[in-house]
């Protein structure tokens, strides 16, 4: 495999650090107490892990054998999936997410996808397929573009949630899909579609960063905003309805 340039690597770190402080304030603006330990154990927690994943690939842990696929990557980023999702459950957390104006800082969150457009410059470099690249590069660029705007629509006029909640669903079919894609084009002898290259250089450093931290953590930013959604008022409720 090629080695990435290194404003690749500065580009794709900064994108998921910028993620990771991004969450860390987003929870202390909801917050009414415990802000400073909300913020140090979101920077610990996922700035932990981003370190630790960066270990594992570079020892080699995220390495497909052919027998098994890209077994390791897949079970680190489901691990990552479920300790995001029980985090979202703790009181001060669950709190500070259901903050009045949240909602929309949550949404403003996906405006870190655009980290997925170097899927496309990744390609362009002949490092990975385009049958994975265009469509999970394309979709996160999408998505992090209208992720701004669908926030602001939210702050002027918060019972304006149909778009909201297409925005969220939409968000979550591009991450099944890229996932997919990215799997299905793994190598190893479990490989489905036959494609050159493989989707090998997502085990590695830099790109491994972003199914293993980055995915899992906009998947749960998802679904915490659909859960928002889906206990609104009824008037919000209602206003679904007539949209």
């Amino acid at each position: 495999m090629q080695a990435l340039p290194g404003w690749f690597w500065v580009a794709e770190v900064a994108g998921v650090a910028g993620l990771i402080s991004a969450i860390a304030v987003v929870l202390y603006r909801g917050a009414r107490r415990q802000r400073n330990q909300l913020v140090a154990g979101t920077v610990v927690a996922l700035g932990g892990w981003l370190l630790i994943s960066a270990y594992l690939a570079d020892s080699g842990f995220y390495r497909a054998r052919p027998d098994q696929g890209p077994a390791a990557l897949g079970a680190a980023a489901a691990a990552v999936l479920v300790a995001a999702l029980a985090a979202t459950l703790i009181p001060s957390v669950r709190a500070s997410f259901g903050a009045p104006g949240s909602l929309a800082r949550i949404t403003a969150l996906q405006s870190y996808r655009v980290i997925g457009g170097l899927f496309l410059v990744a390609l362009a470099l002949g490092q990975v397929p385009a049958l994975f690249a265009l469509p999970a590069g394309l979709g996160d660029v999408a998505v992090g573009i209208a992720a701004p705007f669908v926030a602001r629509r939210l702050t002027r006029d918060p019972s304006a949630r149909a778009g909201a909640l297409s925005f969220h669903l939409l968000g979550l079919l591009d991450l099944v899909v890229a996932v997919s894609l990215g799997v299905l084009a793994a190598p190893g002898n479990l490989r489905v579609l036959e494609v050159a290259p493989s989707t090998v250089q997502l085990t590695v450093l830099p790109l491994t960063l972003i199914p293993t931290v980055a995915v899992p953590v906009v998947a749960v930013l998802h679904l915490v905003a659909l859960r928002q959604l889906r206990r609104a008022p009824a008037t919000s409720a209602a206003s679904l309805v007539a949209a």
